[in-house]
């Protein structure tokens, strides 16, 4: 949480900085998506809620995902889950509406900020914390962007 309001703090100071200057870079933005849905992905509420400040700011945003099948599946309609599976990458589509690059591809010093929207998704596909509690781990792809 400290980390994401660092960096909107300096969102808000390179806004003052180039208000008025077109000459200027737009601000970078990365966001990882952990898959679509708020039991098995991104939490989709958030995720637009996030694109949507980012495009008032004029931000250059591009998304991120693993390209790994999500841990389990999830009907939303009564939270059970499905025995079918679907890839995290292809679900993080739907909420970009199209591009999703590979979580590999993504090297944070080449933007300002890197995001992660909430949602289950987070604790299943991102990490092992839904099944393994205080004893999770951060999975490797998603350590080497923060």
């Amino acid at each position: 949480m400290f980390r994401i309001l660092h960096q909107a703090k300096k969102i808000h100071q390179f806004n003052e900085v180039s208000h008025g200057l077109s000459s200027i870079r737009s601000f970078r933005a990365a966001i990882v998506l952990s898959g679509c849905g708020v039991y098995d992905g991104s939490e989709i509420t958030e995720s637009v809620s996030l694109m949507i400040a980012l495009s008032k700011k004029d931000a250059d945003v591009k998304f991120f995902a693993p390209n790994r099948n999500q841990a389990h599946v999830v009907n939303h309609l009564n939270g059970e889950e499905q025995p079918e599976s679907r890839n995290v990458m292809q679900e993080a589509a739907r909420i970009a509406r199209g591009e999703v690059n590979p979580l590999e591809d993504l090297k944070s010093e080449n933007f300002d900020a890197v995001f992660i929207p909430g949602g289950f998704g987070a604790a299943k596909n991102l990490s092992s914390f839904a099944f393994e509690g205080a004893e999770m781990e951060v999975h490797e792809d998603v350590q080497k962007v923060l």
